[in-house]
């Protein structure tokens, strides 16, 4: 039987430690014909106003995600997800993201998806798991782009651990460790409402998968009605970011306040501006904020409940693991710092 000229297998690597690495991936990814197929699709939805679409950057680098996007069409690259627990390494992904997508791009910003393992766990040293988490909240709803929270990581949900007799995803169950496939059933269990049969998720006799086997304490029920609980701190955040401008469309600017395991990056859209100081380390750090122009700065969040008032020499102590975000309340714009990105982009 003839092969089709446009159903072409890809060249063989004999090197791959996987059945996908065994391969040179000419014919099935980033093929040159992409950008026009996705000016197609994307004319159709642009016929309806009010319409957006989001794709997957399978594997690649902002530099790629960047140049498939465009306005009202995003794209998910996953420099975040493959980032590590560390200040200095979120700073150098978060300066290159924001160089490839300029000033009128628009970046997303993602830590946890159905194909990877879920950021609670990724972060989770088996001592500071809880804190890491609430770091990384007040991380990804204040970076600049468009937010995509995964279910389940605004109460901590971690992976599941599902035994090979119980596998759902496809690959996994048939080549399994054989493939070099992590099984993504592991970070797809199901939602735990409350702490009843199933979490809540199913009333049949089992779910789907496992459910997480602290679903009984880690549930949206009983972290809605704690004031402290990870829930709630992303329920505040995102209305914080809702009211200002600065967080959900202004531009970002990475700044240096003297600490060496802090992450810290200024957002701001016209008047509007906040800064966020978040400490990646388990010890405390004295740091030293940029001046706000007629002050003082008004602390909106912090990850640890409550924080003593901002010094007015501009130093402040940021306590392990806390992450902060301060508001300018006069509205003027801060001193700048070493910028990442410096104008107001689309969204």
């Amino acid at each position: 039987m003839r092969r089709s000229r446009w159903l072409r297998s890809n060249p063989a690597r004999p090197d791959g430690a996987t059945a996908y690495a065994r391969q040179e991936h000419r014919y099935d990814k980033n093929r040159p014909e992409l950008a026009g197929l996705l000016g197609e699709i994307r004319r159709i939805v642009d016929e309806r106003p009010g319409r957006m679409t989001v794709g997957e950057l399978f594997e690649g680098s902002p530099v790629q995600a960047a140049a498939y996007a465009a306005t009202g069409h995003l794209v998910f690259d996953f420099s975040l997800v493959e980032t590590p627990w560390d200040a200095r390494a979120f700073e150098r992904t978060i300066a290159a993201r924001e160089a490839a997508f300029g000033p009128g791009g628009w970046p997303t910003v993602v830590l946890s998806n159905h194909d990877r393992s879920r950021h609670a766990s990724r972060y989770d040293d088996g001592v500071h798991g809880e804190a890491r988490a609430r770091v990384a909240a007040v991380l990804e709803t204040t970076l600049r782009g468009t937010l995509f929270l995964y279910y389940g990581e605004e109460i901590g949900l971690r992976d599941v651990a599902i035994p090979r007799s119980e596998i759902v995803d496809p690959p996994a169950r048939r080549g399994g460790r054989r493939l070099g496939w992590w099984n993504r059933d592991q970070a797809r269990s199901p939602m735990p409402w409350w702490a009843g049969a199933h979490g809540g998720f199913t009333s049949a006799e089992r779910p789907w998968l496992r459910m997480s086997p602290d679903h009984a304490t880690r549930n949206v029920a009983d972290q809605a009605d704690d004031p402290m609980s990870l829930l709630t701190l992303y329920r505040r955040l995102l209305l914080l970011r809702r009211e200002h401008p600065a967080l959900h469309r202004g531009s970002i600017e990475l700044v240096d306040v003297d600490g060496p395991d802090v992450l810290a990056y200024v957002r701001r859209d016209g008047d509007d501006a906040a800064l966020v100081a978040l400490s990646f380390g388990d010890t405390s750090h004295p740091i030293r904020l940029p001046a706000a122009p007629s002050g003082p700065w008004r602390v909106a969040i912090t990850t640890h409940g409550s924080h003593p008032e901002l010094g007015k020499d501009g130093t402040w102590t940021l306590r392990p693991l806390e992450a902060v975000v301060v508001i300018d309340d006069d509205g003027r714009r801060i001193p700048a710092g070493r910028s990442a990105s410096t104008e107001r982009a689309p969204r």
